[in-house]
């Protein structure tokens, strides 16, 4: 059976609103008035359901809340308060529980965002380290091609991912010029897939096979060393700089937003062998080329290890002044390069582009809420510029031919370059804030991938 993953968070409710607004939107208001919002005072809140399936992992059901307070509306639609709430769970195990606030209201003069998760997996991506240097064989997980076909969950590993997070920013000069300081601790523990629960409940056609995947292959071979393979815990300490001339946080049209991170995880407050240390800078920039209608984006990132010893388990981790979604991992997938696997580029370092094209087509009033509807174009791109060393311990076994091993089954030595994806996605905004993300991306190169559906919430950046 051919596996699915239908997400179907958004997509019905998507095409019910569209309809009621398009039924609507024939009123006597002036062009005006439908682009000026409503001033919202006092709690404001939007749900999704939370619904999909997966052959593997099961039925998902949850739902998720934003909740938006206001205060008395004078400075909508920034807000005083947020509360985002999630619950889902696959009934096979993985699953989302996260709880997020952010306010500049709690602590006077002082922007405060917290975050609690925990992000159980049992089917986590792994694609090696690397980029391209990593081969990807679509085939060995495709079960419709029974002459190559390895496993569906060759590229997959088990992952139990638990963070807590509190970032603080306050002002240097003026509201534009800041700095950050911030504590995270994650607790990531790492095993092999259950297949035995996967395919409880199966009938026998469907079982996976019981064969080693390519995070098993790295510990017998010792790419990944055995001190790091089963994960760890460990805190990081931040220290920064952010600059924000943004003209409206959830959707910008204008201004720059740029941070510079220092993320330092020591030895003494982990379990790992050595500490390490890492340096993030994120630049955005925002113009506006037809008022409240279209305008153009870019983000440009790099984070480089400049200290230390980052185990595999942490080198997906990426460091921003503050969160758009649960995870904060890439580069490859919703929130980093669309199109492209998950988690498809692990390195030690790298670099990264988010370019798009933003449309508001049409704004009105529903259920006596603001609303907007956007499409977008984009294109990202990244790649590794700092490379992990997967053949500095490696313990290749006997039977195992060197050209065999070399032969672009596994590895493909100094091959790495760009990995991009392109699409384009549609925003229903609900007073600005509570906006619904459906994005579609396709991967240029076949090593990525082919196609990413994502339904989340917010703009990328």
């Amino acid at each position: 059976m051919k596996q699915m993953y239908r997400k179907m968070m958004v997509v019905a409710m998507a095409v019910l609103l569209v309809s009621s607004v398009w039924a609507q939107s024939d009123t006597t208001e002036t062009k005006k008035d439908k682009t000026e919002d409503k001033v919202k005072t006092g709690w404001n809140f939007g749900g999704l359901p939370v619904v999909s399936y997966d052959s593997d992992l099961g039925l998902q059901l949850g739902a998720l809340v934003n909740m938006y307070h206001y205060g008395d509306g004078s400075r909508y639609p920034k807000y005083d308060h947020s509360i985002y709430v999630e619950g889902s769970w696959f009934l096979k195990g993985s699953g989302i529980f996260r709880f997020y606030y952010d306010s500049d209201k709690l602590i006077k003069g002082i922007r405060t965002s917290f975050d609690l998760s925990y992000l159980p997996d049992k089917a986590f991506k792994f694609y090696g380290f690397n980029g391209y240097e990593a081969v990807y064989n679509p085939n060995w997980e495709n079960d419709e091609d029974t002459t190559t076909y390895v496993s569906r969950m060759f590229y997959r590993t088990n992952r139990k991912f638990f963070r807590a997070k509190v970032d603080f920013q306050g002002k240097i000069t003026g509201e534009k010029f800041r700095w950050l300081a911030g504590v995270d601790f994650y607790s990531i523990k790492m095993d092999t897939v259950n297949i035995s629960s996967l395919n409880d409940g199966k009938d026998p056609g469907d079982m996976l096979p019981d064969t080693a995947g390519l995070w098993q292959k790295y510990n017998d071979w010792n790419i990944i060393p055995t001190n790091e393979k089963n994960g760890g815990l460990f805190t990081v300490f931040k220290l920064g700089l952010v600059y924000d001339s943004r003209n409206n946080e959830a959707l910008p049209t204008k201004g720059i937003w740029t941070e510079a991170i220092l993320a330092m995880a020591p030895k003494f407050t982990s379990n790992m062998d050595q500490g390490f240390m890492k340096f993030a800078l994120t630049h955005r920039q925002y113009f506006t080329l037809i008022k409240k209608k279209l305008s153009v984006a870019y983000r440009l990132g790099l984070q480089v290890n400049v200290a230390g010893h980052t185990p595999y388990y942490a080198e997906g981790l990426m460091y921003y002044a503050t969160m758009k979604g649960a995870y904060n991992e890439g580069l490859g997938g919703a929130k980093t390069i669309r199109g492209i696997q998950r988690n498809r580029l692990i390195g030690d370092g790298i670099v990264y582009g988010n370019f798009e094209l933003r449309w508001q087509f049409i704004y009105f009033k529903f259920i006596n809420q603001n609303w907007y509807l956007a499409l977008s174009g984009f294109f990202d791109t990244g790649r590794a510029i700092q490379y992990i060393d997967m053949m500095e311990n490696a313990e290749i076994p006997a039977d195992i031919d060197q050209d065999e091993y070399f032969n672009k089954d596994y590895l493909n030595p100094y091959s790495d370059g760009f990995h991009s994806g392109y699409g384009g996605g549609l925003r229903i905004a609900m007073n600005q804030n509570f906006i619904i993300a459906i994005d579609y991306g396709r991967a240029l190169k076949e090593q990525d991938g082919k196609s990413g559906l994502y339904i989340g919430l917010n703009w990328l950046f």
